[in-house]
């Protein structure tokens, strides 16, 4: 097994993985990406081609998978580009399941062959190598990623100006390990991704905080999408902890508060709240999400921890 301690700053590797993630989001193969696949051997020089065109396919549903698969056959051809790509899909969960112990050694593997932003990664995380995917060892396809949810087609539409918003929520989810696709799921139905939205409870901003809950995460400015994110995942965070990991009463207390969901020991027999919860569970539909013990003690109204 893979063993690592994490040294340095935590938000230097996720702005670190955000930027490439970033980059490798455009559409077009750019001129330093053709300049590093052309001086790879044809055979995977053809197949990075096909992989990046894969996973930048929003129409193709499997997409990722597929590139997945095909920088699987070229990191067995031995290319650290290949690996180092793959390791990006390993710790981000594209297309393949989010694997953070695969992507670190496919890192160490790839900088081993010199790879510039493989070292990068290794400058922040202090990494061994350990187990590589089974598809880099043998001729075997890769896990597929979990079925995606309403969000990903919605995102896949989001127009260019509030494609941004997903890339902060990415990084700002991650410092609180929450899943983004919940958050993401959140915004859209909450917002509809418009910063100045205000509805007539006075919930301001992307998650839509009224003014006890920005007054409570201490968000000064809820029209700032930084300082309104970061508000409103703290309080999800602390909402999946409350509830100890069940999605559909930390969704129905986002929006109908915490006591609420305690006073009916369950969803809230409001209109709002249930379809409100209908909506956010139909685009992110996993009933359960991992939580922090520490953040707060688990619900009087519901079975207590251990």
């Amino acid at each position: 097994m893979l063993k690592k301690s994490v040294i340095g700053n935590f938000k230097r590797v996720l702005f670190a993985v955000l930027i490439i993630t970033a980059n490798s989001a455009r559409a077009e193969l750019s001129h330093q990406e053709l300049e590093v696949f052309n001086n790879e051997p044809p055979v995977i020089a053809g197949l990075l081609k096909r992989a990046v065109s894969a996973e930048r396919d929003l129409q193709n549903v499997e997409g990722e998978w597929q590139a997945a698969k095909l920088y699987c056959e070229a990191s067995r051809h031995g290319s650290a580009e290949a690996q180092f790509r793959l390791g990006m899909l390993y710790a981000t969960g594209k297309g393949v399941p989010v694997n953070r112990d695969l992507a670190a050694s496919l890192f160490v593997v790839a900088s081993s062959h010199g790879h510039f932003e493989a070292q990068k990664m290794l400058e922040t995380l202090e990494l061994s190598a350990g187990d590589l995917p089974p598809c880099v060892l043998a001729a075997v396809a890769p896990q597929k990623a979990p079925a995606k949810g309403e969000i990903d087609n919605y995102i896949a539409n989001l127009p260019a100006n509030k494609r941004w918003i997903v890339s902060l929520v990415d990084t700002i989810s991650a410092w609180h390990k929450v899943d983004p696709k919940l958050v993401l799921s959140i915004i859209s139905v909450e917002s509809n991704f418009a910063t100045s939205a205000q509805s007539n409870k006075q919930a301001q901003g992307l998650m839509q905080l009224i003014p006890d809950t920005a007054e409570r995460f201490n968000v000064k400015n809820a029209y700032n999408a930084s300082q309104n994110i970061k508000g409103g995942v703290a309080y999800l965070r602390w909402l999946l902890a409350y509830f100890e990991g069940d999605v559909s009463l930390a969704v129905a207390a986002y929006n109908a508060g915490e006591g609420a969901v305690n006073k009916y020991k369950g969803i809230p027999p409001y209109a709002e709240t249930r379809q409100y919860v209908q909506k956010v569970r139909a685009r992110y539909p996993q009933l359960r999400h991992p939580f922090d013990v520490n953040v707060t003690e688990p619900s009087p109204a519901f079975k207590r921890r251990g």
